[in-house]
């Protein structure tokens, strides 16, 4: 989208970084179940217009929100966990960890 005021040209939606993350864990033998879902949330998070945590919060009500910008989604019915980095200005998200919930009770989601 181009700001009349300043000639600039800006995106309204998010730019995930990097699905290749969600490739690699979904590829795994035993995590191909995660392919739907991870699928989803990368096509709805692309085209998402997040400006503040309360957006994620309308669309993704069990999303938690850590310190340091941080979000992790529920993923497959809380099968898994998504941990992501949003940076709100720059329209970025960018993703720190993707496992099932037994690995994300492991790390510490805010330093992943």
């Amino acid at each position: 989208m181009l700001d009349p005021t300043t000639g600039t040209f800006y995106s309204v939606f998010m730019r995930v970084i990097s699905r290749k993350a969600l490739i690699k864990f979904y590829s795994v033998k035993g995590n191909a179940d995660a392919k739907g879902p991870c699928e989803a949330w990368f096509s709805e998070a692309k085209k998402a217009d997040w400006t503040k945590p309360q957006d994620i919060k309308d669309r993704y009500a069990t999303a938690s929100f850590l310190g340091d910008e941080r979000v992790v989604f529920n993923i497959g019915g809380n099968k898994y966990r998504l941990v992501v980095v949003v940076l709100y200005d720059a329209k970025q998200v960018l993703i720190r960890f993707i496992g099932t919930h037994a690995n994300y009770d492991r790390i510490n989601a805010e330093k992943v």
